[in-house]
């Protein structure tokens, strides 16, 4: 009992944590200015999972496409729209080179180091920002994930309880880190927090929004619909320095005024 007393302190300080640390963005109504959609567009993290997507999406979008992996042979350039450049996102001479000529960033950076500190994801992030700066490149559209910052909580009991705080809470400390940097950013950023992602087909029809999720189940969405939506966030001022998260499930509520909730 007492064991589990003490796992139920730090899980609890662990989410209250989380949540003061991260992001907490205000509710804003959205931009009416048009914008023009980029076409030219640099992804980091593109042989992850959403990464793939956001690769093969991108490229049906008619967009012209670079992709900075660490091991090229895992996304061979086999389209005439794609170049895949060899980097690190914690190699800032690697980013320099990779986003000279771009329009906007799409980043889905992740990793496996689940169990020690780690801060792969907050400074591989900071050099993205300090590139975009510097070759004027104003657009960013960042995957992080729901339970953190105003999100805690909603990923469901199971991720709350166990998961988050037995196998990922260097992960997840590290996306709180990771949004910070992004929100004190000059930059035109949105913040795209999923909840768990599947590998399941895109159903084009999701629930988005500062109050998606559930305090007691696993809200869930495929990686595909996640590309999809992270796409959309490039000609879109709807979300325009924001953190909506995105899920399946039926939605609680129709479009708001303030723009914040909405299923696509």
């Amino acid at each position: 009992m007492r064991l589990l007393f003490f796992f139920v302190l730090y899980a609890v300080g662990l989410l209250f944590g989380l949540a003061r640390n991260g992001l907490r963005p205000r509710v804003r109504r959205p931009s009416e200015a048009p914008r023009q959609t980029p076409t030219r567009v640099l992804i980091v993290g593109a042989t992850g999972g959403t990464g793939r997507q956001l690769v093969a999406q991108a490229l049906e979008r008619g967009l012209t496409v670079t992709a900075l992996v660490r091991n090229p042979s895992r996304l061979p350039a086999n389209h005439q729209a794609l170049t895949v450049l060899q980097g690190d996102v914690l190699d800032p001479g690697s980013l320099e080179a990779a986003m000279h000529g771009q329009d906007a960033v799409l980043c889905a950076l992740g990793h496996k180091r689940y169990f020690h500190p780690t801060r792969i994801l907050s400074e591989g992030t900071g050099n993205i920002l300090r590139a975009m700066e510097t070759h004027r490149v104003s657009r960013l559209v960042c995957e992080t994930s729901l339970g953190i910052g105003d999100s805690v909580g909603r990923m469901g009991l199971y991720y709350t309880l166990l998961l988050i705080p037995l196998i990922l809470p260097f992960y997840f400390w590290d996306k709180t880190r990771q949004e910070r940097i992004i929100a004190e950013s000059n930059l035109d950023w949105v913040i795209v927090r999923p909840g768990a992602l599947t590998n399941g087909t895109k159903r084009g029809h999701i629930h988005h929004g500062s109050r998606v999720g559930s305090v007691l189940w696993t809200v869930r969405v495929s990686r595909a619909d996640v590309a999809e939506f992270m796409l959309d966030q490039l000609g879109s001022n709807t979300y325009l320095r924001a953190a909506p998260g995105i899920a399946w499930g039926r939605p609680t509520s129709a479009v708001q005024p303030d723009g914040v909730e909405g299923v696509q």
